[in-house]
């Protein structure tokens, strides 16, 4: 294929999503592998990986959760390692729905409202610091917080550990792909902090989540601590990691593209149609299916064990699905993307994402209607399954 990585000379069967051609620019592989086969395959990660590169295929897939189970351990490098799953994305039909609705009360749209002022609040009191001294990281002073600030109020923790909640991310998510050690440390170490914030709780209840999932029952049973503990894990890792990248990219964006920064600034009842844009361009999340019987997509055939990336990035940019898929239209009117997922584990914090970008990048804009990446600008990009900008420096002028 045309573009080469370091120790890859043939995407289409040995990709490899933590490849640093891949992490920097991905968007010229995705192209080219489309152009060559349907579905790609790698041997590096677990015992053996397909990849889907066509929305089609990838909705087919969501879609089918007898042939492809939530039951699975991830990826890592060699053989599939086991560890810790995590409610209600890791559980199938049905016992994924009681647990997914026990949650759903949490991130409904009115409550997601009543905790938009202090959303705005956080930002404005980072933009203003950021402002004052002319320059800053787009992403390390201002993405990676809010999501925090957010997630902390809903699960009822402290945002102040927001270094230890980053910490143990990027050891579960990016590090951990290539040593399960740091991975399981990280996520042994998340779950004795769910289990003393549980035990809290049930001395001191309150309005958050964690209380309300002491009392809630999945057809007529209590959940059990240790279920609780594990969703908690799983809602404060997702919850921060893929808007951090989110928030990121759009600010990265509208750094290097001064025609769209303007234009919301100009425009900024259009905010809300560009986030959407910038959430199918710049889609952070790609989940992983495990293949539980004999399976065919697009004529490839798919046994048992097999692993499956569900990368919702590149469905975002499927041509068949979308007009000039690799360009940032940030008026496009159909815009039906599947950044969130596809089938009966789409994010159900969507409406908190989507909140969290809007008040991010409207409240940027109000205080730095003019700024660009710093020269010299070193962007450093996430690598694994969660895409964005760790990096983004950037000066106010």
């Amino acid at each position: 294929m045309a573009v080469q990585g370091d120790d890859v000379e043939d995407w289409a069967t040995d990709w490899d999503h933590h490849n640093p051609v891949w992490v920097d620019n991905p968007y010229p592989i995705w192209d080219a592998l489309r152009d060559q086969c349907p579905i790609a395959h790698t041997d590096r990660y677990n015992d053996g990986t397909w990849l889907p590169l066509r929305f089609d295929d990838l909705s087919e897939i969501a879609h089918d959760t007898e042939a492809f189970s939530s039951q699975h351990d991830g990826l890592t490098v060699g053989q599939t390692v086991p560890r810790l799953r995590f409610p209600p994305i890791h559980n199938d039909p049905p016992e994924h729905h009681g647990l997914r609705r026990a949650v759903l009360p949490f991130f409904a749209p009115k409550r997601i409202a009543a905790w938009e002022p202090v959303l705005v609040s956080d930002c404005e009191t980072r933009m203003e610091r950021i402002v004052a001294r002319g320059s800053g990281d787009a992403a390390l002073d201002y993405a990676q917080h809010l999501p925090v600030t957010a997630i902390a109020a809903i699960l009822g923790v402290d945002p102040a550990d927001g270094d230890q909640f980053r910490s143990w991310i990027v050891d579960v998510l990016e590090v951990g792909a290539r040593d399960s050690t740091i991975r399981d440390n990280a996520l042994g170490e998340l779950t004795v902090y769910m289990r003393n914030a549980i035990a809290h709780r049930k001395s001191e209840p309150s309005d958050d989540l964690i209380s309300h999932l002491l009392q809630s029952e999945v057809d007529g049973t209590p959940i059990e601590d240790e279920t609780i503990e594990r969703m908690l894990i799983l809602q404060l890792i997702a919850g921060i990691d893929t808007t951090w990248s989110s928030i990121g990219a759009a600010l990265w964006h509208l750094a290097t593209h001064d025609d769209d920064r303007r234009r919301l600034v100009a425009e900024p009842d259009l905010i809300p149609t560009a986030i959407e844009e910038l959430l199918r361009a710049y889609a952070p999340v790609s989940l992983v299916r495990r293949v539980a019987k004999e399976a065919t997509v697009n004529g490839v055939e798919m046994h048992p064990g097999d692993s499956v990336l569900m990368s919702f990035p590149i469905a975002c940019r499927d041509p068949e699905m979308f007009d000039q898929p690799n360009e940032v239209i940030i008026d496009r009117q159909r815009n039906r993307h599947p950044a969130f997922g596809l089938g009966v584990h789409r994010c159900l914090g969507s409406n908190l994402a989507r909140s969290e970008m809007n008040v991010a990048v409207a409240t940027w804009l109000r205080h730095a209607p003019e700024f660009r990446l710093a020269p010299d600008a070193d962007v450093r990009w996430s690598e694994g399954q969660i895409r964005g900008p760790r990096t983004v420096p950037i000066v106010i002028d």
